[in-house]
């Protein structure tokens, strides 16, 4: 026979894994529909002058060894872009506009995360900088300086 004890031990346990198990889920963007772009054919597309939006969202930590980013890039704090959208440059990007986002991290996380955010507002051709500001010196391709974030 189970006593009491062990089957408010087994609910407490489940209760306190349970929190930990969606985290784990939260935690790691959704890459499924995302896709991607390699630093090469972005640097070709600027070179042609294509209507292509870029949104920097790297940390504040990848902005330390230089305040660049890439040349037209509009930059943008992750948790605000949602906020963002509505307010210029980003509230006039036509919803079909190719959107390239970037960031500084090791798997793209941060650019994944902001492409799912555009992709929920309804944008339709967003794609991820693949290695992001990484690949982006690289290449060489073009930078800019960063305006001071207030």
């Amino acid at each position: 026979m189970i006593s009491k004890t062990r089957v408010v031990c087994v609910w407490v346990l489940l209760l306190m894994c349970l929190p930990m198990a969606d985290l784990r889920t939260v935690a790691q963007p959704n890459s499924s529909n995302v896709q991607f772009v390699t630093a090469e054919e972005l640097k070709s597309k600027i070179t042609r002058n294509e209507p292509v939006v870029i949104i920097d969202v790297r940390a504040t930590s990848g902005l330390l060894e230089g305040d660049n980013k890439i040349k037209g890039a509009v930059y943008v704090k992750l948790r605000r872009l949602k906020a963002r959208l509505g307010l210029p440059p980003l509230n006039d990007v036509p919803r079909n506009r190719e959107v390239v986002t970037y960031c500084a991290c090791p798997n793209d996380e941060s650019s994944i995360r902001a492409a799912q955010v555009l992709l929920d507002a309804g944008f339709s051709r967003v794609r991820v900088l693949k290695g992001g500001w990484v690949s982006w010196k690289k290449v060489g391709g073009q930078i800019e300086p960063l305006a001071k974030v207030m």
